[in-house]
């Protein structure tokens, strides 16, 4: 118990001269040991380091999980598993859970009708994209949040702690300095001669006496100066290495944030490619308006029994389409488009081609131009220019 009290009692003094000194500091009262300047730009580079960092995990974390409701309960499960050691479920990603929702519809619907058929794909596309999604979040938590993670909540806190001792110490360091200041004067004080005329006896051995006192006070207080002089160059030194280990940490945030860009441009390829088959089927899926509509049926002996119309959907042959004197119209390729059959011309993204309509033909499509090529071009693949 003793033990204890004077230990709290030692703790609550150097609490008190730490305080007294830094305090002393800020009115401009004491001297403050300079640190160099390479080791100010390591301290600043360091907390640049830590502030940038810190954004870019945070915000990147939003990026993978923009809900922030979402991104609070995920944060908790992970937390909880993690303390349990535990691995965390994988998680249904939004466009997984549309993907079913729509498969679900197709199903009371009919997957037989045009609209059921035309759900059953895009949701099989959603479940794709939301694969895609999930394996992209998978990377990128394990090549780049984790690692920022681990320097914020590793490193970084060694870093500060031992910064934080480093102060302390040079705190005791300047409260050193300052007590052998002081005591030297008092010495040099105490030493002076005093003038026998004008001094009693007495008074004189009590000067002796002071000025021997004070002299190993001074002795005293040098050698606690080298103790804390010591202290402070070591701690100085570990610092110093931790700090000059940011470099090594930018490095490997560099390697890190290089596998996540691949991540990033590995998953929107991944979207791009399932976007335009899923339009590519669609545009062979047959037109619903056009099986909805009903044919009109001339009357018998019209001028127009026995005579079909020129060009047949189902009998189209593109050799004998010719192009209408009017109604011809440029047209700017938007994605690029294999012919599924010799019907059909295949399409490159960016270029330029003549497209025109003819009776009879779905809505869906119009005959394109391309030189001497010809053939059925769908229209979500174009945007039609004036």
């Amino acid at each position: 118990m003793d033990f204890n009290v004077k230990k709290l009692a030692s703790g609550a003094g150097l609490f008190f001269t730490r305080a007294v000194q830094f305090t002393e500091e800020k009115l401009g009262q004491a001297e403050k040991t300079e640190l160099d300047a390479h080791f100010e730009n390591l301290m600043s580079r360091a907390d640049c380091t830590k502030h940038w960092t810190e954004k870019i995990f945070r915000q990147t974390e939003v990026l993978l999980q923009p809900n922030p409701i979402d991104h609070t309960g995920a944060r908790i499960e992970e937390f909880f598993y993690e303390k349990l050691d535990m691995k965390a479920p994988s998680r249904v990603t939004n466009g997984e859970l549309l993907g079913k929702y729509m498969e679900d519809a197709a199903k009371e619907f009919g997957s037989e009708t045009p609209y059921g058929s035309t759900l059953i794909k895009v949701g099989e596309c959603e479940r794709r994209l939301g694969a895609a999604e999930r394996e992209f979040l998978q990377t990128s938590a394990i090549s780049f949040l984790t690692p920022l993670r681990n320097f914020l909540e590793g490193d970084w806190r060694t870093i500060s702690k031992e910064r934080r001792l480093l102060e302390n110490l040079r705190l005791d360091l300047d409260a050193c300095k300052t007590r052998l200041k002081k005591a030297k004067l008092a010495e040099a004080k105490a030493a002076m001669v005093p003038d026998f005329q004008e001094t009693r006896p007495r008074n004189y051995v009590l000067s002796a006496s002071a000025s021997a006192l004070w002299t190993e006070e001074v002795e005293k207080a040098e050698h606690e100066l080298r103790v804390a002089q010591t202290e402070f160059d070591r701690q100085a030194e570990v610092t110093r290495l931790l700090l000059e280990g940011i470099s090594s940490t930018h490095v490997n945030h560099l390697r890190c944030l290089n596998e996540f860009v691949e991540a990033q441009a590995a998953y929107y390829k991944q979207c791009h490619f399932h976007m335009q088959e899923l339009q590519k089927e669609l545009g062979r899926l047959p037109n619903a308006f056009a099986l909805n509509s009903t044919p009109s049926v001339a009357p018998a002996g019209s001028a127009s029994e026995g005579i079909t119309s020129p060009v047949e959907t189902e009998t189209l042959k593109i050799e004998e389409v010719q192009a209408p004197a009017t109604g011809t119209r440029k047209a700017k390729v938007l994605y690029d488009y294999d012919a599924a059959d010799s019907s059909e011309l295949s399409l490159l993204a960016d270029e330029l081609i003549t497209v025109y309509t003819v009776p009879g033909m779905d809505s869906d499509w119009l005959i394109g131009e391309r030189g001497n090529q010809k053939g059925k071009v769908p229209v979500t693949y174009l945007e039609l220019l004036s």
